[in-house]
C-alpha cells in the first residue's frame, strides 16, 4: 500500500505524509481523527458481523477511535465519500428550501407566527373557508 493513494476517513486529506504501517497514535494533520480505526481498515465492512470481515478479530465498538488490532490494514477505500456528497445534497436541498442559492436572503418577509398557522391550517384543510360562508 504506498500512502500517496489512502486519505482521512473523515476529511478526505491525502496521508502521504503519514508514514506506513501507522501507529496506534496516528492522526490526519487536517482534522486531527485518529487514522488507525476500523473505518480506515480493509476489513471494515457494514455488511457483516461487528463490521469486520477479519472473523477473529476482538470486537470494536466504536469504530472511528483509536484501538489495537492486530488485524489493521489501511484501506484506499473512501468510507467518507457517501457522507460527504449526502451533507452536500442536503445543504443545496435545504438552500433550495430557504430560497438561499449562493449567500443571497430570501426575499420575502419572514411570516408572523399567526400567518404561518393560517397557512398550514389552509394547506391542512384545503382552504375551505372559500368555499363556506360565514
Amino acid at each position: 500500500m504506498n500512502p500517496e493513494d489512502l486519505s482521512c476517513w473523515k476529511c478526505g486529506t491525502p496521508l502521504k505524509d503519514i508514514l506506513l504501517p501507522f501507529s496506534r497514535m496516528s492522526k490526519c494533520k487536517s482534522c486531527q481523527v485518529d487514522l488507525h480505526v476500523c473505518k480506515m481498515c480493509e476489513f471494515y465492512d457494514t455488511t457483516v458481523n461487528n463490521s469486520c470481515r477479519e472473523p477473529v478479530a476482538e470486537k470494536v465498538t466504536d469504530k472511528t477511535r483509536k484501538n489495537f488490532c492486530g488485524y489493521f490494514q489501511p484501506s484506499d477505500k473512501d468510507h467518507q465519500t457517501t457522507g460527504s456528497e449526502k451533507a452536500a445534497s442536503s445543504k443545496q436541498q435545504l438552500e433550495a428550501l430557504f430560497g438561499l442559492g449562493s449567500g443571497e436572503k430570501p426575499d420575502t418577509a419572514p411570516e408572523s407566527p399567526e400567518d404561518q398557522a393560517r397557512r398550514k391550517l389552509d394547506e391542512l384543510f384545503g382552504n375551505e373557508k372559500k368555499n363556506r360562508q360565514d
